[in-house]
């Protein structure tokens, strides 16, 4: 393969910020308590106020309390505000952002070298979603926060149906369909057992559907031969997603004999909450919002459903993590923030106070006595997202996909293959 001017020049950049990066990591030793650690400064999606009574707490454990300066963004605009801030020489010292806002500011971020934290500790302390952080230079992030999809079930409608246990797999929709879904003698859904197959009024619409997708063993984007984030939903670039598509698209079908869901219904979280759907699914976060919405609506969680045989154990989550500005002046003083809002003695706090999982497998080994937490730390544990361009235009594209094929307006394969070259148009632009 030819080697452009342009590819060797950026080599060389690489090769420069690696070493300047090491270097900058080698002087960490541990964090002594002697050690005063400057003051540092974070940007991020998450919540202000969460995140500052967080960080109080940790400072009431340590013999040197850290100064963290952290500024909420808004996701919409978050992008453009670091971009600018960094060409004025402005910019933080850290990042605190989900998942799928990462890949466009990656060249933006320091890499932390496997000297500083193995990558045998990091895989063994964070749930498999972290991995996704690892590449060869090192971490380019460290997990803080994961909120995984889950399925809410409405136990009145399963008891009245003589249905005793959720549903684990997918296939068993179709039984479910037939003793849950009610339709009026006009064939009009009353009441329906699940929400797929349209993006519309469909809460976590995106999510779900890459969940599918995943666990057919789809990543719904990779890393080329060169070293670009390419779209795997193109047939030829690994397992056909056409499965999972199928299945999602079938329950918006009249033809289909599990038809239960249509444009002209409520949205699917309000529906549940009316007691008109079965089962709902979102993320472990929305618990309190919906036992606050309707505290009389007698309903449980369970895991996200897998694919029976042949895939794989996987359902979407949000994660937050924490990166390094690779133009910060404190870098090794940004590491030992992390390490200490990283650390298992102080997270399971803040997975108390934001009742959620929590990111470190030494804490999910520790077990919980709360139902609602063991049922998220096991979707936690097989947890998974991907690098992603945007998530409003991958939002986008998916639901193209998916009007298209339900709408006829192309085939199943032409849709597909259509989703793919525009998301590898918008993987590439994130990159430029």
């Amino acid at each position: 393969m030819k080697i452009t001017k342009f590819q060797v020049i950026t080599l060389i950049l690489f090769v420069i910020f690696l070493v300047a990066g090491v270097a900058a990591f080698a002087m960490y030793k541990g964090g002594s308590s002697s050690a005063t650690i400057p003051a540092v400064t974070f940007w991020g999606t998450f919540p202000a106020d969460t995140f500052n009574n967080y960080v109080a707490k940790v400072n009431a454990t340590l013999p040197q309390p850290i100064t963290v300066r952290y500024v909420q963004k808004s996701p919409a605009t978050f992008s453009q505000e670091f971009i600018a801030a960094l060409a004025r020489g402005q910019g933080p010292d850290g990042l605190l952002i989900p998942a799928d806002m990462l890949l466009p500011h990656y060249d933006k971020l320091a890499a932390i070298p496997f000297t500083a934290l193995p990558q045998r500790t990091f895989i063994d302390s964070f749930v498999e979603e972290g991995t996704i952080y690892l590449n060869s230079a090192g971490i380019i992030a460290i997990p803080f926060t994961v909120d995984p999809l889950v399925m809410y079930w409405n136990r009145d409608m399963f008891n009245a149906a003589g249905i005793a246990a959720y549903p684990k797999y997918w296939d068993e929709f179709a039984v479910l369909n037939a003793k849950l879904t009610a339709k009026d003698q006009n064939g009009n859904i009353r009441r329906s057992t699940v929400a797929l197959g349209d993006f519309t009024n469909i809460s976590n619409a995106r999510e779900i559907l890459a969940s599918l997708i995943m666990q057919v063993g789809n990543p719904i984007t990779r890393t080329d031969k060169d070293g670009y984030i390419q779209s795997t939903l193109k047939t030829s670039r690994g397992v056909d997603p056409t499965p999972a598509i199928d299945f999602f698209t079938q329950f918006v079908d009249p033809a289909s004999p599990n038809y239960s869901w249509n444009r002209g219904m409520p949205a699917s979280k309000s529906a549940f909450l009316a007691g008109s759907l079965a089962t709902y699914f979102g993320f472990a976060s929305e618990l309190k919002d919906i036992q606050s919405k309707n505290p009389n609506l007698n309903f449980d969680v369970a895991p996200l459903p897998q694919v029976r045989t042949g895939g794989i154990k996987a359902g979407y989550a949000k994660m937050n993590a924490f990166s390094i500005v690779r133009s910060s002046a404190n870098a090794n003083a940004v590491f030992q923030v992390i390490s200490y809002l990283t650390d298992p003695t102080v997270m399971s706090e803040l997975n108390t106070t934001l009742y959620l999982p929590t990111v470190r497998r030494d804490v999910i080994a520790q077990g919980s006595n709360d139902p609602y937490i063991t049922i998220f730390n096991e979707a936690a544990l097989t947890a998974k997202t991907w690098l992603d361009a945007d998530p409003v235009k991958s939002r986008d594209i998916f639901g193209n996909m998916i009007a298209d094929i339900t709408s006829g307006a192309k085939s199943r394969y032409q849709a597909i293959q259509d989703a793919g070259d525009e998301y590898d148009i918008i993987l590439r632009q994130a990159l430029q």
